[in-house]
């Protein structure tokens, strides 16, 4: 696997997070892109860290709820500024439908991860937050998708990704799933490596070698 680059605006970027500062820390991702330009590298270097951080910081009582959401949507709306600099190839025959458990209210780990799909040449439909099981399965049948991907931030919510990776495999016996998430540093694998089709992958870096046997 590739070593992750030292990347020192990792920690500043983090620092204007939790300050709220939403234009430092746009203009932080543009520098970095300036000097290294993969923004997989920004996604998994920068962004997850500086998010997880926040995440270990929120579950000991360190940071409010209100500024957790702060820095995710400051993200978020990054990503957003990114989307057009993605180099997207020639979309290949591959699907993927990527959607968080039921009960996450946040969605930009998933969204990184559908832009390293789509860097990979994959359709993707990110469907996010509050996707109801039964209007996902609807999605899944009309599209028909190669793999579908399933984020886990919080380790409350594992139950319910259990119940859910049920009803899929119950639904579509022969579909393949992927995990992933902070929720997992808890957790990792867990029972699901006793059950075909189910592969937990631990970040971005991961994910593209994953996708390299497709």
């Amino acid at each position: 696997m590739k070593n992750k680059p030292f990347i020192p605006q990792s920690s500043e970027f983090l620092y204007h997070l939790l300050k709220g500062n939403r234009k430092m820390c746009s203009t932080i991702a543009k520098n970095y892109l300036a000097k290294n330009p993969s923004i997989k590298d920004l996604y998994e270097v920068v962004f997850k860290e500086a998010l997880y951080e926040v995440g270990r910081l929120w579950e000991a009582n360190k940071i409010t709820v209100a500024t957790e959401h702060l820095a995710t949507a400051i993200t978020e709306g990054i990503l957003n500024e990114l989307y057009g600099e993605l180099d997207i190839p020639e979309k290949s025959t591959h699907k993927v439908v990527l959607a968080c458990v039921d009960g996450e209210s946040h969605q930009v780990g998933v969204k990184m991860v559908a832009d390293v799909f789509e860097m990979n040449g994959w359709e993707s439909y990110f469907l996010g937050t509050g996707i109801p099981i039964t209007e996902l399965i609807k999605f899944i049948h009309q599209k028909e998708p190669t793999v579908v991907a399933i984020s886990l931030s919080i380790f409350f919510n594992y139950k319910n990704l259990v119940k859910m990776i049920a009803v899929l495999k119950s639904e579509f016996p022969n579909l393949t799933i992927i995990v992933g998430g902070q929720g997992f540093l808890h957790r990792k694998e867990g029972s699901f490596e006793k059950v075909d089709d189910i592969k937990y992958i631990s970040g971005l870096y991961e994910l593209e070698t994953y996708l390299k046997l497709w």
